[in-house]
């Protein structure tokens, strides 16, 4: 047995954390056991400390995530080692972990004595600037012995690159990183010991604009939002060996220049003379010339300076092209086969002057040309020249990136090979993948695939909407529907908590407490006020539970409390007498396929029943939130608040006999999923009525951001599985499939982003890569693959596969909190076989399908009881069995524990189970 994957306030793993998050960052382990059924009962933490006795806490616990720090806060700069020991049920010794190391960042204000520097002189924000260089020259000499530590303690007003000594400091991108910056900015830790040297060293920094001073937004978006100067804060502390510190700072001694970097932007890209590169610039022998001047300091910020609370932004993945073609009007056009967010690496060889250009798109015109015209205002063009000489060239851009698969390059020089010297470098967060899904629909497969681009792309410092027109901001419907399947693919719970901290402070600066509708806000308000919106502001409450459910973290819940209060109590505006939304413009069921292009919120569900369906679903929430949290009083008055909101909704928009005002999917699905229908007979009639409009829409698609991600989960729970899996198998548009007819790689923003016809739908606003809509990944974990968190952080787990449709087998792996779940169902044969793989410390409930009989059962190998009806009350909040006990289930439970377990059951089917259909009466082979 063994104790690893040590992590502090949720980053994992940890050999050693620098910047620790907080003063007193929760601690979260993994146990290896070797045996089955393996639950832990004591826990012991070792601390130990400079200039403290090492000191042991033991508890009698089976907690293993998110455990109070034990001991005294950590503070400024120190050193904490830990070892943690566990023991399980009737072992007599404890079993421990290696050694791990957490480190104190810079808590206080007091701690930072570097101050903002820039360059000396004004900027015209109508044109475009270059890049900054910084520099600073030092010497270290014998005094105070070798060097013990050299910390790296450095954040900018805008985006940074560091050297020391000519080389890069770590392997971020787009540092800082985007935050709310009037609130956090984030600082970046670093080991650069191996870097210095005796005698001379120098640093040197790149500085751009980013973010913070960047063109932000669409319809023009604005320029200097935080701020008309960008700045560097450098703190580097090197300590010998006799404890001496020498400091080297950010200050008016340093010296600002420009290179080669004639403009890096966002939206638009970069340009780059090579003929204008300062050899050296950032290494010891550097003479600088006349155009180095002096710097001049900034005010310190009022915005707290952070240790970030996620990984950060990294190339994670080269691909090289697949294909290099022409098109009709002779433009040369390399594919890299996948819809991708990042940017070029090139090695050309050509003469001085020569000038190449690279433009960036997502799809292809009907006429084969690039389609530029979705990215709207955004250039997504680089511009590189060359410096020459007859060398080989190596040039990546610095501070911008493109959302792309198609690159158009003009002008390539003769002679060198776009195949080869060209190579597209992808970018996102660099968070740990969690989550895998294949079955035996390679179709089906596809479109997972797709969404886990998908999300890569978007995933990029904060969850954004798309990667690559003039927007790229972080929508908050968006993260809301998407946030199951997000959390499941990766552990993007340190990223999130970071972007809802923002959420929180930004919403607090509006008086009626009403929260942006993108985080961070950079939306002009002149142009789109701060509108109270449903489901999109719902996040609020949405997102801290998911987290809270997927990664087993209670803090999360306290820390954004008084935003889901306030967002209930003050933001939406109330009819007097009902309780419900009062008469607003709503987005609604956005994107509703039905929806005309130019007005995506006008679909066939009336967006007043859709927020207010999605208000008793954050009121049910804030209930269970608030007696998790111990406010029986809290839970109590939501409750009672839901119950109303409940009876107010049927009075509106419901009739006797279960039929909802506005007859479509959304409508039935909401009603359904959040158990708003107060009768089983109203249950009854909705369910089969959402059966009937799902059929009469020839199984299309009809739904937008509010009902997607629900239809297919609530048509399983209401016994109409077949019917789910039908909509999943469809190919005509509209559907999940439709665009992988096409040639999709990411998932598109509307269902019909390229027309039957091959061309790109005409509307204005138009992407090809919105994740959005692959909040269908997360019925195709729980359902198709079968596993559920029962309990938060999956402490225990609901394995219950729903076979069906066109898929004979299906395999889903999950890195939890506590180990890897995983399970795998085929149907061959007449046998049901399952396996099933559960971690230490955790146990699950199996729900066998209704098809799968326990007669004539072969048991490889299974441990484990049988329960008839209710689980026994767990300690710990459970979420509800989900598909466990509908109709395509037998009802009983199967409890095991950790370990590998695998049936092998006799199988047919129920006669209340039918076959799979994929032709209907209302689903003729024509149209």
């Amino acid at each position: 047995m063994s104790v690893d994957s040590i992590a502090f306030d949720r980053q994992r793993p940890a050999k050693r954390l620098l910047s620790a998050p907080s003063k007193s960052p929760t601690i979260s382990w993994i146990t290896t056991p070797l045996k089955s059924d393996w639950q832990q009962t004591t826990y012991q933490i070792r601390l130990d400390r400079p200039d403290w006795q090492p000191t042991t806490y033991y508890v009698n616990s089976a907690a293993s995530v998110a455990v109070t720090w034990p001991g005294a806060d950590i503070s400024s700069r120190e050193i904490v080692n830990i070892k943690v020991g566990v023991r399980g049920v009737g072992e007599e010794e404890d079993v421990w972990s290696e050694e791990v190391s957490v480190e104190g960042g810079l808590f206080e204000r007091e701690e930072w004595s570097a101050m903002p520097i820039c360059a000396v002189g004004g900027v015209d924000l109508g044109e475009r600037t270059p890049v900054t260089l910084l520099r600073k020259g030092f010497t270290l000499g014998d005094g105070g012995g070798a060097i013990k530590k050299a910390r790296l303690y450095v954040t900018a007003l805008g985006v940074y690159e560091v050297e020391i000594n000519g080389k890069k400091v770590g392997d971020e991108e787009f540092a800082p990183g985007w935050t709310s910056y009037a609130h956090r900015i984030k600082y970046q830790t670093f080991d650069v010991a191996d870097l210095l040297r005796k005698g001379e060293n120098v640093v040197g920094a790149y500085l751009g604009e980013g973010w913070y001073r960047g063109r932000i937004g669409f319809e023009g978006g604005r320029t200097a939002i935080y701020g008309k100067d960008i700045g560097l804060i450098f703190q580097l502390e090197i300590t010998y060996e006799d404890d001496t510190v020498t400091k080297i700072v950010s200050d008016d001694s340093w010296k600002a220049s420009t290179g080669a970097i004639l403009y890096s932007e966002i939206y638009d890209g970069e340009l780059y003379d090579a003929r204008k590169e300062k050899p050296g610039w950032s290494s010891p022998g550097y003479t600088e010339s006349d155009d180095w001047n002096a710097v001049r300091e900034l005010s310190f910020p009022t915005a707290t300076l952070v240790s970030p609370t996620g990984p950060p932004v990294r190339c994670t993945e080269k691909l090289a092209p697949v294909k290099v073609f022409t098109t009709p009007s002779g433009k040369t056009v390399v594919d890299f086969g996948q819809n991708l967010v990042g940017r070029l690496r090139i090695k050309p060889c050509g003469s001085t002057g020569h000038k190449i250009t690279f433009i960036h798109a997502e799809v292809l015109e009907k006429s084969g040309e690039v389609a530029i015209r979705p990215l709207r205002a955004a250039q997504c063009t680089d511009h590189y020249i060359m410096k020459g000489g007859g060398e080989t060239e190596t040039y990546e851009p610095k501070f911008t990136f493109h959302g792309f698969r198609y690159v158009q390059v003009d002008n390539w020089p003769p002679g060198s090979d776009l195949v080869k010297d060209v190579e597209a470098r992808v970018l996102h967060t660099d968070m740990q993948r969690t989550g895998w899904f294949s079955c035996s629909d390679e179709l089906i497969n596809r479109l997972h695939q797709n969404v886990v681009w998908g999300m890569r792309g978007n995933f990029l410092e904060i969850p954004t909407d798309c990667p690559q027109r003039d927007e790229r901001l972080g929508w908050t419907g968006d993260i809301h529907v998407f946030s199951e399947t997000a959390s499941f693919l990766y552990d993007c719970s340190g990223m999130l908590q970071g972007w809802l901290q923002d959420f929180a402070f930004e919403q607090m600066d509006n008086d009626q407490c009403v929260p942006p509708l993108v985080v961070p806000d950079v939306i002009d308000p002149a142009k789109f006020p701060r509108l109270p919106q449903a489901v999109w502001q719902d996040v609020a409450i949405v997102l801290p539970w998911v987290l809270y459910t997927r990664f087993g973290d209670v803090n999360i819940l306290y820390s954004q409390l008084a935003s889901m209060k306030a967002w209930l109590s003050s933001g939406i505006p109330r009819d007097p007498a009902t309780g419900l939304w009062s008469k607003t413009f709503q987005f609604g069921d956005w994107l509703d396929p039905s929806a005309p292009g130019e007005a995506p919120q006008n679909g066939c569900t009336d967006p007043m029943l859709v927020a207010n369906a999605f208000l008793i679903h954050v009121t049910d929430l804030l209930s269970r939130i608030s007696t998790i949290l111990g406010d029986p009083d809290g839970a109590g008055a939501y409750a009672t608040s839901a119950s109303a909101l409940r009876q107010a909704f049927n009075e509106e928009y419901v009739t006797p006999a279960g039929r909802l005002s506005s007859d479509s999917q959304t409508a039935y699905v909401l009603a359904l999923r959040f158990n708003i229908l107060p009768t089983p007979a109203q249950v009854e009639r909705a369910s089969k009525r959402l059966a009937e409009v799902v059929q009469k829409s020839k199984f299309r698609i009809a739904t937008g951001f509010a009902g997607t991600p629900y239809i297919l989960p609530t048509l399983t729970t209401t016994g109409n599985r077949q019917l789910a899996y039908r909509m999943l198998h469809e190919r005509k548009c509209p559907s999940w499939l439709y665009p992988l007819q096409h040639d999709a790689t990411t998932i598109w923003e509307r269902w019909d982003g390229i027309l039957l016809d091959g061309s790109v739908n005409p509307a204005e606003m138009i992407s090809f890569n919105h994740y959005a809509l692959g909040a269908v990944a997360e019925w195709m974990h729980s359902s198709i693959g079968g596993i559920a968190p029962a309990a938060p952080g999956w402490k225990k787990i609901w394995v219950a596969p729903v076979p069906g449709g066109e898929v004979t087998w299906a395999e889903v792996r999950f890195l939890s909190v506590y180990g890897e779940v995983y399970a795998r169902w085929e149907v061959k044969g007449g046998r049901f076989k399952l396996e099933v793989r559960v971690p230490g410390n955790v146990t699950a409930g199996i729900v066998f399908p209704r098809g799968a009989r326990d007669e004539e059962v072969l048991i490889v190998e299974e441990s484990g009881s049988e329960l008839e009806g209710e689980e026994e009350e767990e300690e710990e909040e459970e979420e509800e069995p989900g598909e466990a006990g509908d109709s395509h289930t037998d009802g009983r439970v199967l409890e095991v524990g950790s370990g590998v377990h695998v049936f092998d059951r006799a199988w047919r089917e129920d006669t209340d189970w039918p076959p799979t259909v994929l032709t209907h009466p209302y689903m003729p082979d024509k149209e």
